[in-house]
């Protein structure tokens, strides 16, 4: 009876109710308590103009890849963009850090970054950001604290962890923001980085862009349990669940998140379910789901023409928006002819970035 007095089955049940540090619903109900951001018209206008930006040019990326001026692989976000611009708006460009996978080019566009130079790196052009030698999954900008554009499958979140271990030594008030997709959620690192992450109280917010298909297997086909904000609960990190075809419910939830993180809570899991209108890749015809699937999403939940249905309500006249639409695709197709008259990198640059040379 004295072994059994010690051990922990007889310690008195706490239930979470009970217990202050566990915690794991107190974001998901702030949240819920309030889940649109209160959007300036201003703010609006440009949440609309760049996820436009973002499906504009990657309509055009797709056009140069059947063309054979894209080679390997090309991912497109088309339907996804709320989630980038909605947590990316909410960034400090100056301090935090974003890493994600191979689907890249809309976060890179969310940073503002030129889409000239993003356009000349899809097209293998000296110009390019990563100079033509990184192409559409490896693109790579630390001056925007960008650390990429990830082949290998749930490499970024362990990657992410390290940035955000580095934030946290250096004390440098910044946070990373780590995406991965639904079938990345599967991955055994991630969860070792869960674990270390809130081990150390680490800065990051862990992002599961959930697209419904982990290439072409459905998640409930592919994932024991779908409610992926629930993946954190065995490391204690709250989770959050996030309308992803709404910008306006992400850039609440970001704020939310990023002022946990920021205020020394450690690490979030925050889950957007979204919709990718297009194949996993330009190779993939998507033929495990239907026609009807997909027009249905485009015609009930898609994020750009949600938020142009708001700016309406609230005075935009149609062909104000007309008039973004056509200054955006001016600057698409500037992006596109700058890439295709720009050089290719020379046969030198085989012999550059391939070592870190200074520390």
């Amino acid at each position: 009876m004295a072994n059994s007095a010690k051990s922990p089955q007889n310690a008195p049940a706490s239930s979470a109710a009970d217990d202050t540090d566990f915690l794991l619903r107190s974001l998901q109900q702030e949240y819920d308590r309030n889940r649109r951001f209160d959007a300036s018209e201003e703010q609006m206008l440009k949440f609309y103009e760049q996820m436009l930006l973002i499906r504009r040019f990657e309509e055009k990326a797709g056009q140069l890849y059947g063309l054979g001026l894209i080679g390997g692989f090309c991912h497109l976000y088309i339907g996804q963009e709320a989630v980038a611009i909605g947590l990316q708006s909410a960034l400090d460009n100056d301090k935090d850090s974003v890493i994600t996978g191979y689907r890249d080019h809309g976060h890179m566009l969310a940073y503002g970054i030129d889409p000239k130079v993003i356009m000349a790196e899809l097209t293998g052009r000296e110009a390019g950001i990563s100079k033509g030698k990184g192409g559409s999954m490896h693109m790579f900008s630390t001056e925007h604290k960008f650390y990429g554009g990830h082949g290998i499958v749930g490499a970024q979140v362990a990657l992410g962890g390290g940035l955000a271990l580095a934030h946290k030594y250096n004390e440098d008030g910044g946070l990373c923001l780590a995406y991965f997709g639904d079938g990345a959620a599967n991955q055994g690192q991630v969860y070792e980085t869960f674990n270390m992450a809130a081990l150390w109280n680490l800065p990051i917010v862990f992002v599961v862009e959930d697209n419904q298909y982990a290439m072409g297997t459905a998640t409930k086909r592919s994932s024991a349990e779908t409610r992926f904000y629930r993946r954190g609960t065995a490391f204690r990190i709250p989770g959050m669940e996030v309308n992803g075809m709404d910008v306006l419910e992400v850039r609440q939830a970001a704020e939310v998140a990023f002022k946990h993180v920021r205020e020394g809570n450690g690490p979030v899991l925050m889950e957007c379910n979204t919709y990718r209108y297009r194949g996993h890749s330009m190779s993939d015809p998507a033929k495990y789901r239907t026609r009807e699937e997909v027009q249905e999403q485009r015609e009930h939940h898609d994020p750009i023409e949600g938020l142009k249905k708001i700016l309406i309500e609230k005075g935009k006249s149609e062909d104000d928006l007309k008039a973004i639409d056509k200054a955006i695709r001016s600057t698409v197709a500037e992006a596109a002819d700058f890439a295709e008259n720009s050089p290719e990198p020379g046969p030198p640059e085989l012999y550059t970035d391939v070592l870190v040379e200074n520390y």
